[in-house]
């Protein structure tokens, strides 16, 4: 299949360089994509089916490509995406169009129609292929571009070189997740996500593992106790998800008694990143998975892990509750205060990475060097700023509590939003809950908490509110100077479990906000608004 997808993209005119937008749903052939064109040195740029037309056609007029590929639908819990005409919408906009668009038509989902000479039909071109061989490629060599959302101004397209990638992937799969050669992994992410690049995709095929491909949700495809069905049928040995997926399950099924019906015989080890995991989250899976549980920390920059617990090479399976590891091998990790200083342990301080960066992360911004200089290194010469904030301990285990602009400042004093989140998970009524900054007249802003509460709780809101107030007052001090919330249906998020705290934060303070194209339910923001005018 990949060599003669290759050979498809090489006789339309694809030569080493050029770009490839992919804009596919989770199906094994956007994997055959991706190694097609790393196979002929062509860059893909897979763009998430979550976005829309605007959104879309922004990354393509940016990346330029001679081909797009794309299928006609996605499927999700309530509805069918309808990917070429969220593409013809994007197309409409652009200013560069590609010469031709491959389309992979999904079998029992309907009719595709095709625009005669520019539209190519995914089995026809196949059946006329080739197997077509590998081109060699310098190892700084671009293999992708991925865009990475909060842009203002030029998109940022991560570019990631070849041949760095391929080894510190390699490397990451025993020595992070401790997996041997021909187990079974499975990465509960997007292709489109940089956890999807690296772990459902590149990491584990260049391993020798096999990799889980799940076009579905932790809850609604049908129920709570999916991940485990999945899980137990296909033997997984280890498994990696986001906090969120798990609060996720753990809201619809407190006790998880839809997941105790599988026997998980050979699964031991399940990792979390892509937001803070709080100790109450940590502790559940703990309990329900009865294996080690283990957050790390990354970013789409760096393409792989920069703090973790390295397990195959001796790192403990129960390290400190909250932490997120320690510097993977490559990563002198550093916290800094505004000064450039370094911080003395436990101290609230921003992350950074002394350089050179280590293999594998990215090496630019593509067409946007500018950008890249800016606002990576101008703030902290010497290192890459992750413009996340967190700790380190004793020990060096490092703690991530927040994005930089997740802090929020009560009065002069620096306050984690991450740290109040945790404090009020910790309520045995809360499933999910965000805190961001709500400008107040006295101390500049003040924490604002909005909280789901769990399936069938009867108590009064009033007294449980009064109970997380305490709690946060004990655990962080009066200097937080939290007092108000509300209890909402759900919270926004984007598709990758992210909260989008600075609209959060404007809507609460009664500002005009932005929501980003990647929200999984807009309308949750209207809710919000609803709630907050009671």
């Amino acid at each position: 299949q990949v060599s003669k997808l290759a050979d498809v993209m090489v006789r339309h005119g694809v030569k080493k360089g050029d770009r490839v937008v992919i804009y596919m749903p989770m199906i094994p052939q956007t994997v055959y994509c991706m190694l097609a064109c790393a196979r002929v040195g062509a860059i893909h740029s897979l763009i998430f089916g979550g976005f829309a037309s605007k959104e879309l056609s922004v990354r393509i007029d940016h990346a330029k490509p001679k081909l797009i590929v794309t299928a006609s639908f996605g499927v999700e819990p309530k509805r069918k995406v309808e990917y070429i005409s969220l593409l013809e919408g994007a197309l409409a906009r652009v200013q560069s169009k590609p010469d031709k668009v491959l389309i992979y038509k999904r079998p029992n989902l309907g009719p595709v129609p095709l625009t005669p000479g520019r539209d190519l039909d995914w089995e026809e071109e196949l059946a006329k292929a080739q197997p077509y061989k590998c081109v060699s490629v310098p190892s700084d060599h671009p293999l992708y571009i991925l865009y990475t959302s909060g842009t203002t101004g030029l998109p940022k397209g991560v570019v990631r070189p070849t041949g760095g990638y391929a080894v510190m992937l390699n490397w990451t799969m025993t020595a992070v997740y401790g997996l041997k050669p021909g187990e079974v992994w499975w990465a509960a992410s997007d292709l489109g996500w940089v956890v999807g690049h690296s772990y459902i995709c590149y990491g584990p095929l260049l391993h020798g593992n096999t990799t889980v491909l799940y076009e579905g949700k932790p809850v609604g495809t049908p129920d709570a106790g999916a991940y485990f069905r999945v899980l137990a049928e296909h033997e997984v040995a280890a498994f990696f998800t986001s906090p969120t997926a798990i609060r996720a399950i753990r809201q619809q099924d407190p006790e998880a008694a839809l997941g105790k019906q599988y026997s998980l015989k050979r699964f031991r080890t399940l990792f979390v990143a892509g937001e803070h995991c709080d100790v109450d989250t940590l502790e559940w899976s703990k309990r329900v998975f009865k294996v080690p549980v283990l957050d790390h920390w990354w970013q789409t920059e760096s393409g792989s892990a920069i703090t973790a617990s390295c397990i195959g090479l001796g790192n403990s399976t129960t390290p400190p509750p909250g932490q997120a590891g320690k510097p993977v091998p490559g990563y002198n990790v550093m916290i800094l205060d505004e000064n450039k200083e370094p911080v003395k342990s436990k101290t609230l301080g921003n992350i950074v990475v002394k350089l050179p960066l280590p293999p594998g992360a990215f090496s630019g911004l593509w067409e946007n060097q500018e950008t890249f200089q800016k606002l990576y290194f101008k703030k902290f010469p010497g290192y890459y700023d992750t413009m996340d904030a967190g700790y380190m301990d004793e020990d060096g285990y490092l703690y991530v509590l927040s994005r930089a602009d997740d802090v929020i400042n009560v009065a002069g004093h620096r306050i984690s939003a991450g740290a109040i989140e945790e404090c009020v998970l910790f309520h045995h009524a809360v499933a999910d809950c965000a805190v961001v900054g709500q400008e107040d007249a006295l101390k500049g802003h003040v924490p604002f908490a909005l909280c789901v509460l769990r399936e069938g709780i009867k108590k009064d809101e009033k007294k449980i509110l009064g109970e997380i107030v305490e709690r946060v007052r004990t655990n962080i001090g009066p200097v937080a100077a939290f007092q108000k919330g509300i209890f909402v249906k759900q919270l926004p998020k984007t598709r990758s479990g992210k909260i989008p705290r600075s609209a959060l934060s404007a809507l609460v303070s009664g500002k005009p906000y932005k929501i980003t194209p990647t929200i999984e339910d807009a309308g949750v923001f209207k809710h919000i608004e609803e709630v907050l005018k009671k």
